[in-house]
């Protein structure tokens, strides 16, 4: 296998060439697309390496380079035993607990990890580079427990799961198994990387694990907020509400971005709105929060992520090992650019933002399910008593809704000291990355549990049909669950279906065809 072709394949996406954007990032972790290495990228690694193979000559000290780490990093260790302290960093340094990884997460840190070298401010050799791609493009996905990392020094004990792997011990994920890391590099004959000095450390330090489960859960995220207009669109149309508070004149004196790109996708969405025009007249003055402060709310949220994205790219295309080498001036310089701060302040804020989708979400749900406010059925079934129809699907929103208030909880805030006091001030960016993931999980049941309750609203004033973007989802909605109306059911199982629908964007896509000379932003 050709590792470094000078005529590069369009069919690849290349690494450290450019901007890698995140749609890229998704194609190689989540679609397995192969990727290929600039060419002149390798240039920066080779001069970076050669600047600390000549600075070990000239007989100094740097730190993880011939000294021990963290609070032994006073500890000179001799030449000859510099390839070894590699290899007990990564060994002693793999200790995290807990469920896996999930592999797309694993494979997006490759990508950054790969990147970070490219950079050329990491020291390792081109080898190294060379394995991560091949456990790419080979489909060879380490096991990476979750839970271990401070986020400072980076994330240590999860990339050192990675790193292990490239040496040939631990285990991974290979077409569909969890095997041995040395059958299967045996199997597909790549030799075990065999670190040489500072490489050990350049393969465990920086903020990649956390860095890559922003930016997957950003893409996701995207989906969910352009899928919060939708439900809320069809949840204002089934309880009779105004568009007025979404006119354009609203928004232009309090000219938020995010604000006036929600309240332009509800208008869309509710374009000729049958359902509407029959209540033009009506006595109604103005809606409940939930729905009146739509635009808002979801354009709080929409801001928030054009911030925290824009957090990520950044740490994404950034060197953040330590210490750091440039060749330009042949120095090694120790600093603190694997500190997890920019990234877990930037995550907790993510989380909140999320959790306040889904909270405005389960406001609007509840009217829905109550007929003093809504003007429909009782829990929206024909035969209430009988049947209970959405009563107990609210109950899980509000369920969810509480887990994730608890969970925003910020853990960036926190700090424990560890190392013997040499690492004293931590970031805690890993919790607040496997927070988030939680959250937008439970952000999609959510948007799910409205998104079902507002089509089943929506269908009791049949035959008035709402605008052609929600009547679209009303068709997307039907075409995966049937109406409930007089005959309860177990939801369970279509609420998850529906759930991971949302977070595919399939229902944007769908409602997007329906939009005529518009897209939802």
């Amino acid at each position: 296998m050709s590792f470094l072709n000078d005529n590069i394949s369009q069919k690849k996406i290349v690494l450290g060439s450019d901007f890698l954007t995140l749609e890229d990032l998704i194609k190689i972790s989540r679609n397995y697309e192969k990727v290929d290495i600039f060419p002149e990228s390798i240039k920066k690694v080779d001069a970076a390496r050669k600047c600390v193979e000549e600075r070990l000559q000239s007989g100094g000290t740097f730190y993880g380079i011939n000294t021990g780490f963290g609070a032994l990093a006073n500890v000179k260790i001799p030449n000859e035993k510099l390839d070894e302290l590699q290899i007990n960093l990564i060994r002693s340094h793999a200790c995290g607990v807990g469920e896996p990884l999930a592999e797309d997460i694993v494979r997006a840190t490759l990508v950054l990890r790969i990147m970070n070298i490219l950079k050329g401010n990491s020291g390792a050799r081109k080898e190294t580079v060379f394995i991560m791609q091949q456990f790419l493009n080979y489909g060879i996905t380490p096991y990476v427990p979750a839970k271990g990392s401070v986020g400072a020094s980076g994330d240590l004990a999860p990339l050192s799961h990675i790193a292990l792997n490239l040496i040939g011990e631990g285990k991974v994920y290979y077409k569909g198994n969890l095997v041995s890391a040395r059958e299967v590099l045996e199997h597909v004959k790549i030799e075990p990387l065999k670190p040489k000095a500072k490489e050990g450390l350049c393969l465990i330090n920086g903020t990649q694990v956390m860095t890559a489960i922003g930016l997957l859960c950003a893409y996701d995220a995207h989906n969910l907020l352009k899928t919060a207009d939708i439900a809320a669109a069809i949840s204002l149309d089934a309880v009779k509400g105004t568009l007025t508070a979404f006119r354009p004149e609203i928004q232009n004196v309090r000219p938020y971005l995010g604000q006036k790109i929600v309240a332009k996708n509800i208008f869309e969405i509710l374009a000729d709105d049958g359902i509407r025009l029959s209540h033009m007249n009506c006595e109604k003055v103005q809606d409940s929060y939930s729905f009146r402060c739509v635009p808002q709310v979801h354009g709080a949220a929409r801001n928030a992520f054009t911030h925290v994205l824009e957090t990520f790219m950044l740490e994404a295309h950034a060197s953040t090992d330590n210490p750091l080498v440039f060749p330009e001036t042949n120095e090694i310089l120790s600093g603190g650019n694997f500190h997890g701060e920019p990234i877990a302040l930037a995550l907790d804020y993510f989380a909140m933002a999320m959790a306040e989708i889904g909270n405005i979400s389960e406001r609007r749900l509840e009217k829905l399910v109550n007929a003093h406010m809504s003007g429909l059925p009782p829990f929206l079934t024909l035969d209430s008593g009988l049947c209970s129809g959405y009563m107990i699907p609210h109950v899980v929103s509000a369920a969810l809704v509480n887990e994730n208030k608890v969970l925003c909880t910020p853990a960036s805030v926190d700090s424990i000291a560890t190392s013997a006091e040499k690492e004293d001030h931590v970031s805690m960016g890993m919790t607040s990355a496997n927070k988030l993931r939680v959250i937008l999980k439970n952000v999609s049941f959510i948007l799910s549990l409205e998104l079902l309750a507002g089509v089943e609203g929506v269908e009791f004033h049949l035959p008035l049909e709402p605008g052609a973007g929600a009547r679209a989802a009303v068709e997307w909605t039907r075409n995966s669950v049937p109406a409930v109306k007089n005959a309860d059911r177990s939801l369970s199982e279509e609420i998850e279906a529906v759930a991971s629908k949302l977070l595919r964007g399939e229902l944007v896509h769908f409602v997007n065809q329906s939009l005529s000379g518009y897209t939802l932003q």
